[in-house]
Protein backbone atom coordinates (compact mmCIF):
# COMPACT_ATOMS: atom_id res chain seq x y z
CA UNK A 1 0.00 0.00 0.00
CA UNK A 2 0.72 3.47 -0.62
CA UNK A 3 1.22 6.13 1.77
CA UNK A 4 -1.85 7.92 2.06
CA UNK A 5 -2.08 11.83 3.90
CA UNK A 6 -5.31 13.61 4.19
CA UNK A 7 -5.29 17.15 4.55
CA UNK A 8 -7.95 17.55 7.23
CA UNK A 9 -7.88 21.23 7.56
CA UNK A 10 -7.92 21.68 3.90
CA UNK A 11 -11.07 19.13 3.76
CA UNK A 12 -13.03 21.22 6.40
CA UNK A 13 -12.72 24.21 4.38
CA UNK A 14 -14.29 22.76 1.70
CA UNK A 15 -16.92 22.07 3.80
CA UNK A 16 -17.30 25.64 5.13
CA UNK A 17 -16.88 27.09 1.50
CA UNK A 18 -20.23 25.00 0.38
CA UNK A 19 -21.71 25.62 3.29
CA UNK A 20 -21.02 29.58 2.24
CA UNK A 21 -22.19 28.53 -1.45
CA UNK A 22 -25.23 26.60 -0.43
CA UNK A 23 -26.04 29.47 2.09
CA UNK A 24 -25.45 32.15 -1.10
CA UNK A 25 -27.89 29.63 -3.72
CA UNK A 26 -30.59 30.03 -1.10
CA UNK A 27 -30.48 33.50 -0.35
CA UNK A 28 -30.61 34.41 -4.44
CA UNK A 29 -33.97 34.83 -6.18
CA UNK A 30 -35.28 36.05 -9.34
CA UNK A 31 -32.61 39.08 -10.40
CA UNK A 32 -35.72 41.56 -10.87
CA UNK A 33 -37.30 41.10 -7.71
CA UNK A 34 -39.21 43.81 -6.52
CA UNK A 35 -38.49 46.18 -9.66
CA UNK A 36 -40.96 47.14 -12.28
CA UNK A 37 -41.13 47.91 -15.92
CA UNK A 38 -40.00 51.81 -14.98
CA UNK A 39 -36.54 50.13 -13.84
CA UNK A 40 -36.42 47.36 -16.28
CA UNK A 41 -37.22 49.56 -18.88
CA UNK A 42 -39.45 46.90 -20.86
CA UNK A 43 -41.96 44.69 -20.06
CA UNK A 44 -40.77 41.52 -22.49
CA UNK A 45 -37.34 41.83 -20.30
CA UNK A 46 -39.40 42.10 -17.21
CA UNK A 47 -41.73 38.60 -18.58
CA UNK A 48 -38.40 36.97 -19.15
CA UNK A 49 -36.81 37.63 -15.70
CA UNK A 50 -39.84 36.18 -13.95
CA UNK A 51 -39.85 33.40 -16.33
CA UNK A 52 -36.12 33.19 -15.11
CA UNK A 53 -36.90 33.47 -11.62
CA UNK A 54 -39.24 30.41 -11.66
CA UNK A 55 -37.05 28.44 -13.58
CA UNK A 56 -34.39 29.95 -11.56
CA UNK A 57 -36.45 28.65 -8.08
CA UNK A 58 -37.19 24.93 -9.09
CA UNK A 59 -32.93 25.03 -10.09
CA UNK A 60 -31.87 26.42 -6.95
CA UNK A 61 -33.80 24.53 -4.17
CA UNK A 62 -31.73 21.11 -6.26
CA UNK A 63 -29.07 23.11 -6.64
CA UNK A 64 -29.03 23.98 -2.36
CA UNK A 65 -30.14 20.22 -1.98
CA UNK A 66 -26.84 18.84 -3.65
CA UNK A 67 -24.54 21.27 -1.58
CA UNK A 68 -26.11 20.59 1.57
CA UNK A 69 -25.05 16.75 0.71
CA UNK A 70 -21.45 17.56 -0.48
CA UNK A 71 -20.90 19.93 2.91
CA UNK A 72 -22.16 16.69 5.12
CA UNK A 73 -19.82 14.13 3.17
CA UNK A 74 -16.81 16.32 3.44
CA UNK A 75 -17.56 17.52 7.21
CA UNK A 76 -17.92 13.67 7.72
CA UNK A 77 -15.13 13.12 6.24
CA UNK A 78 -12.86 15.46 8.05
CA UNK A 79 -14.45 14.48 11.24
CA UNK A 80 -13.80 10.89 10.37
CA UNK A 81 -9.83 11.64 9.77
CA UNK A 82 -9.37 13.40 13.11
CA UNK A 83 -11.46 10.42 15.18
CA UNK A 84 -9.01 8.21 13.27
CA UNK A 85 -6.07 9.68 13.84
CA UNK A 86 -7.02 10.43 17.76
CA UNK A 87 -7.32 6.61 18.13
CA UNK A 88 -3.94 5.62 16.20
CA UNK A 89 -2.19 8.12 18.42
CA UNK A 90 -4.30 6.96 21.40
CA UNK A 91 -3.38 3.40 20.42
CA UNK A 92 0.61 4.08 20.00
CA UNK A 93 1.03 6.31 23.06
CA UNK A 94 -0.70 2.77 25.18
CA UNK A 95 1.87 0.60 23.11
CA UNK A 96 4.61 2.60 24.27
CA UNK A 97 3.39 2.92 27.90
CA UNK A 98 3.29 -1.17 28.06
CA UNK A 99 6.59 -1.05 26.12
CA UNK A 100 8.27 0.73 28.60
CA UNK A 101 6.23 -0.66 32.00
CA UNK A 102 7.58 -4.50 30.18
CA UNK A 103 11.49 -2.91 29.92
CA UNK A 104 11.19 -1.54 33.42
CA UNK A 105 9.86 -5.21 34.76
CA UNK A 106 12.53 -6.67 32.87
CA UNK A 107 15.18 -4.69 34.59
CA UNK A 108 14.10 -5.20 38.26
Amino acid sequence: MGDQEADIDRIRECARALSRIRGTFAERANPAEGYGVGEIGSEKILDAFEKFGSNWKIHRRQLTDELEKLHGITKGAADAYDKIDHELAEALRRADRKAKDGRKEAGS
